[in-house]
């Protein structure tokens, strides 16, 4: 079959970066990007690139050069399904929020709708391509819809998983560490293969089964969310012990046999895989029995709200045990620098637990907006959203107003510009004495402390 079409449905953080940079390196493919929510799509469409819905550095150069050429963005889900020889799910599988397997299943029922609407509309062969992160064997339930259509139409079923951090989507999807391809029909991961080859080489190509593929992928995020667990919990003892975290992971990433990657201690990590993908595996593992397995790996997650609350409750004890009316500002919400995505972020969470003591907040961050904020608190649903919002005093578009008058300074995102603000001046405006929680181990002790400013980090 040869690719002249590709549909993607999902026009998200998976579906976005990766077909345009699919568009980008394959000029003579037409990709579709499809999604029910128009005010999603008009974004992507808007001539202003500043306006995307995704914050992605080297995106939106890319989109520019694509668009309208090669990239098409639309609602026009049916069309675009009826035209293509390929076709990527790429939408939300958030963890369940009701039923059986509540707060650790997949919820597929997005990709399921995706499946009988491609089932109803096709009438041509299709290569359906799962992108979204899924449980193992979801392959299975989408080619028994397909299947039995009575459309006489065949489909092929790959997994195809994104292995992309974000911050860093467009060069982890121009330079790979590998492309994963799982599937039953080798013609079909050829023509998916041939997709990428135009730009990623052959033996970064991985071709397996479709269960391995899907696996892979849960795996993947599993092992790298313990690295940071791992060492988030040696971070608590080095503050007691007196040791210094930055210099325990060094010396043991300097072990070739661990390596330096996912070592930094922080006040934990968020985000939309590790949490999810990591209870995903754990309600996997207890679906078969094996209880062990998923305790190992739910000490994971279990870990990381520690980490979250511990920085909360370090935050509260030094205030003197109360921060009931006292300002505190928060320097970022996304769960990561060079991101707008604030889904699973520490900040939220710190946050809620210092507007359960009454505190007031006031945050800044430069990607994300106010009405985002908003909606991350609201969405906890453990308060009003009057109550959020009149606790959240402010949100603003300047660092230096957000930390006027405050009482104490956390940092929740590592964003590079926090570290050339004006901290004297920052200072003279702080009630005294002033604080600095840093979250991300951002700024320097010594700087800080001879600047005036009580200074916490994490494992020191």
């Amino acid at each position: 079959m040869k690719i002249n079409n590709i549909c993607c449905i999902g026009a998200g953080y998976v579906g976005g970066p990766t077909m345009a940079v699919i568009a980008k390196k394959n000029p003579n493919i037409k990709v579709t990007i499809v999604d029910i929510n128009e005010l999603r799509i008009a974004a992507w469409n808007d001539n202003d690139l500043s306006k995307l819905p995704i914050y992605e550095p080297g995106l939106a150069e890319i989109v520019k050069d694509t668009r309208n050429k090669n990239l098409f963005f639309s609602t026009e889900i049916n069309k675009a399904i009826q035209e293509s020889e390929m076709i990527f799910i790429s939408v939300n599988t958030p963890t369940k929020t009701y039923g059986k397997g509540k707060g650790m299943a997949a919820d597929l029922k997005y990709v399921e709708l995706c499946a009988r609407n491609i089932a109803e509309i096709a009438t041509t062969n299709k290569i359906v391509v799962e992108k979204s992160t899924l449980p193992v064997r979801t392959a299975g339930a989408i080619k028994s819809i397909l299947h039995n259509t009575g459309n006489d139409v065949n489909f092929d079923i790959l997994s195809n998983p994104e292995f992309l951090a974000e911050g860093t989507a467009i060069e982890d999807l121009l330079n790979p560490d590998r492309v994963l391809i799982g599937g039953d029909s080798e013609k079909a991961i050829n023509c998916l293969a041939g997709i990428y080859s135009s730009w990623v080489p052959q033996n970064k190509i991985l071709k397996t089964n479709v269960w391995s593929s899907e696996l892979s992928k849960l795996t993947a995020n599993a092992f790298l969310a313990q690295r940071i667990s791992s060492i988030n919990a040696m971070s608590e003892l080095c503050e007691l012990t007196g040791a210094n975290i930055e210099e325990v992971s060094k010396a043991i990433g300097m072990d070739s046999r661990i390596g330096a990657k996912f070592l930094k201690s922080s006040v934990g990590f968020g985000g939309s895989c590790f949490q999810k993908d990591i209870l995903n595996l754990v309600y996997i593992a207890r679906s078969y029995n094996l209880n062990e397995v998923a305790d190992y790996w739910e000490q994971v997650i279990i870990m990381n709200n520690h980490q979250k609350r511990r920085f909360s409750d370090r935050l509260i004890k030094t205030l003197y045990n109360t921060v009931s009316g006292k300002k505190i500002g928060m320097l970022g919400w996304a769960f990561k620098k060079d991101t707008n995505d604030t889904r699973e972020s520490a900040a939220i969470y710190v946050a809620d637990h210092l507007l359960n003591e009454q505190a007031m907040i006031s945050v800044y961050d430069p990607k994300v907006s106010c009405s985002k904020m908003q909606s991350d608190l609201n969405y906890l649903g453990n308060r009003t959203e009057e109550e959020n919002h009149k606790g959240l005093t402010t949100c603003v578009d300047s660092p230096y107003e957000a930390l006027n008058d405050a009482h104490a300074v956390a940092i929740m995102t590592e964003w590079d510009e926090f570290k050339s603000y004006d901290w004297k001046k920052i200072y003279k405006n702080m009630k005294k004495p002033a604080f600095i929680f840093d979250g991300r181990n951002l700024l320097d002790k010594s700087e800080m402390n001879k600047i005036g400013f009580e200074y916490y980090s994490i494992g020191k």
